[in-house]
């Protein structure tokens, strides 16, 4: 018999709605439940991606026996992250707190009343390894629930301390000046591997917003180590196993140190995080390996996330027909088979070796010279290896889409067309874009989740300003003013309803949002991109694309708030680092102004996409006074052709009309 989770619309929660515990959705009436029988609520965070969420599921929650003890004690939530980032994040502050760790899948205990006083992340079947079995967990949370109230009534409290602590209104903490950029470079510099590239040790995440600072402060500062960090870091991870050598695409992270053996689950927005970085960094080095890395990846977006209507999926699972990896790892006789003639040098450039690097099978990676193989050979057999692997059990697919995390992929995409020249990438940004308005954009607001038809939850701050980011990127690539007007319609609506005027900063939930035991505000950049992060770029472009200067402040001051943690835990704040690179060193204008289809104008166009030209801000179209884009307002054309004005702080170069003239203008204009 399902439980109440049958009518959800979320894949994750619909994974558990045949499981024997009576799991309920997120809401009122679960804990008004928990009131009238006065039991503690067990709340479970995961999502549908998410390995260890899945081992924990067939340990625990599909058997009779231990669903029987938690359906008998407790009054059992399931929510998926990804839906209620707000109450994943809410949650995983206390977890923390009371473990100094956290993670998924997430269990949590409750209070009626929705207060925390006992979690962690997963819990085994038995014991073993320092952890107590799942049942045990049960058993002594509810027997303390019962005996020592007393005690779980102080926990509660000093959470409820914590969470004021949190929420204090924000205060000024250093000078935006370059030195905050160079003290946050030396504490990323230190947590490099300078072997494989990376941070720190295993597990091995790739913390692309880092290596996009790095990129940009190597261009603003000459900083030859920092430009190098990035290279060894992108070309080790595009010949390591994290990157699917196969179909495209990167894992979320290895294991170990050498970028060899992912977790193989797929997320949409690293893909969409590591795609922009490897854009600018072709831009910046021309480096053709790592561009055919973004490009495998921007294809395989297109060939296996993206939906009928231009909405782009969550992720792929890690497991496929029980196993983890099993889709992506194969033996020595599939190979042979496959690959024929070939198999001999296409197994060299692989790296595959008697015994394996996986359980006995191939992980498959480049440990050798990338070069040392004919390009069209590869692209010949890669092709047959695909077909192969498309023939076995698919991982399961997660086809939510994430307002967020599409708006962070329409902008990694919107800049590969520019760069590339690429029009399959236009046609796939634009059909994203009109998708997302017309799904997920109503009157400004933006909605959280489209699935199957069904658009759902009031969005986030990081939905809002991803969304309005997303939209820019498609007015720089068409220059339809259109694009520019949704962007400033949904900061108009962001700064409305995410901003507070007594803690003087923005928050992830709304202010019409559902009410939760605190208003969470996360501002460290982690896996995506701070709400806070994604707001402040919002600001700065507007700001000065339409000359805004209450935008510019605001943003100014959220850096300014966060000046000194930037500084001092770099790694932590890797997307806030560029924008406070962009108020301290300013933005690049640039104004293109003519008739955009035009050849003429397009020429110029091309110039500023192929180039990498850190805090860009760009506007295009015709002469026009006060039209609202305060780049190009007062610019006339030269002689009736198009023309460009290279700018800072409104103050312009000499106008150029020639693609050769305006590309040394920029290369003079920047460091």
């Amino acid at each position: 018999m399902p439980n109440q989770l049958a009518a959800a619309t979320s894949p994750y929660l619909l994974q558990h709605a045949d499981n024997p515990v009576e799991w309920q959705q997120w809401g009122p009436a679960a804990f008004a439940q928990a009131t009238r029988e006065d039991k503690p609520v067990l709340l479970s965070v995961g999502y549908a991606a998410c390995h260890w969420c899945h081992v924990m599921a067939h340990e625990s929650f599909e058997d009779p026996d231990t669903a029987a003890l938690m359906n008998r004690l407790f009054v059992n939530i399931k929510v998926d992250r990804e839906e209620r980032p707000d109450v994943d994040a809410v949650y995983m502050q206390a977890v923390q707190s009371m473990t100094g760790q956290g993670g998924w899948p997430m269990t949590v205990f409750l209070t009626p009343a929705g207060e925390p006083f006992f979690g962690g992340t997963y819990f085994p079947p038995r014991e073993g390894h320092g952890l107590p079995s799942f049942r045990r967990v049960l058993q002594s949370v509810a027997d303390s629930y019962r005996t020592r109230r007393a005690a779980i009534d102080q926990t509660a409290a000093a959470l409820r301390d914590y969470y004021t602590a949190t929420s204090q209104p924000t205060v000024a903490s250093g000078p935006l000046a370059p030195q905050l950029l160079d003290r946050a470079y030396h504490t990323i510099a230190q947590r490099f591997d300078p072997r494989v590239g990376g941070f720190e040790g295993a597990p091995k995440f790739p913390q692309a917003m880092t290596l996009d600072f790095l990129m940009r402060y190597a261009r603003r500062t000459g900083t030859h180590e920092a430009s190098d960090m990035v290279s060894r870091s992108l070309e080790h991870m595009r010949r390591g196993g994290i990157f699917d050598q196969i179909g495209g695409g990167f894992h979320r992270y290895t294991v170990d140190a050498q970028w060899l053996v992912p977790h193989f689950e797929k997320m949409l927005y690293d893909n969409a995080l590591l795609t922009r970085v490897g854009v600018h960094h072709w831009q910046a080095t021309g480096n053709r390996r790592v561009r055919t890395a973004t490009e495998a990846t921007f294809e395989w977006v297109a060939r296996e996330m993206t939906s009928p209507e231009g909405g782009f999926y969550s992720s792929l699972d890690a497991d496929s027909d029980g196993h983890e990896g099993t889709f992506y790892i194969w033996d020595d006789a599939e190979l042979d088979a496959v690959l024929g003639a070939d198999a001999a040098v296409v197994k060299h450039y692989y790296g595959v070796k008697r015994g394996g690097n996986f359980e006995g099978q191939h992980i498959l990676h480049v440990p050798g010279d990338p070069e040392a193989i004919d390009p069209e050979l590869l692209e010949r057999t890669r092709t047959r290896l695909l077909a192969a692997r498309n023939r076995r059990v698919r991982p399961a697919r997660d086809d939510k889409i994430i307002a967020a995390w599409n708006g962070l992929m329409l902008r990694a995409l919107t800049d590969g067309a520019r760069a590339f020249g690429r029009d399959e990438y236009r046609g796939m940004a634009l059909a994203n874009g009109e998708f997302l308005s017309r799904a997920l954009v109503q009157g400004g607001r933006v909605l959280r989740t489209w699935t199957n038809g069904v658009a759902g939850g009031g969005g986030f701050l990081e939905d809002h300003a991803s969304i309005a980011l997303g939209f820019l990127g498609l007015y720089e690539l068409t220059f339809d003013r259109a694009w520019l007007d949704r962007a400033s319609a949904i900061a108009t609506a962001m700064q409305r309803h995410f901003w507070d005027n007594d803690a003087q900063a923005f928050f992830d939930t709304a202010d019409d949002a559902e009410p939760l035991i605190t208003r969470p505000r996360d501002v460290t950049d982690n896996a995506t991109p701070a709400g806070t992060s994604l707001a402040v770029d919002l600001l700065q472009q507007l700001g000065d694309l339409t000359d805004n200067r209450a935008m510019r402040e605001r943003a100014e001051w959220v850096l300014t708030t966060m000046a000194e943690p930037m500084a001092k835990h770099g790694p932590a704040f890797g997307y806030l680092l560029n924008c406070a690179d962009q108020a301290i060193n300013g933005s690049t204008q640039v104004a293109l102004v003519g008739n955009p289809p035009s050849e003429a104008f397009q020429d110029l166009a091309d110039v500023v996409a192929k180039m990498y030209v850190p805090a860009l801000v760009l506007a295009g179209g015709p002469p026009a006074e006060h039209s609202g884009v305060a780049l190009l307002d007062g610019r006339p054309t030269i002689d009736g052709r198009p023309t460009a004005y290279v700018c800072r702080g409104y103050v312009c170069d000499r106008p150029v009309t020639g693609a050769a003239d305006l590309e040394a203008t920029l290369r003079n204009f920047l460091p």
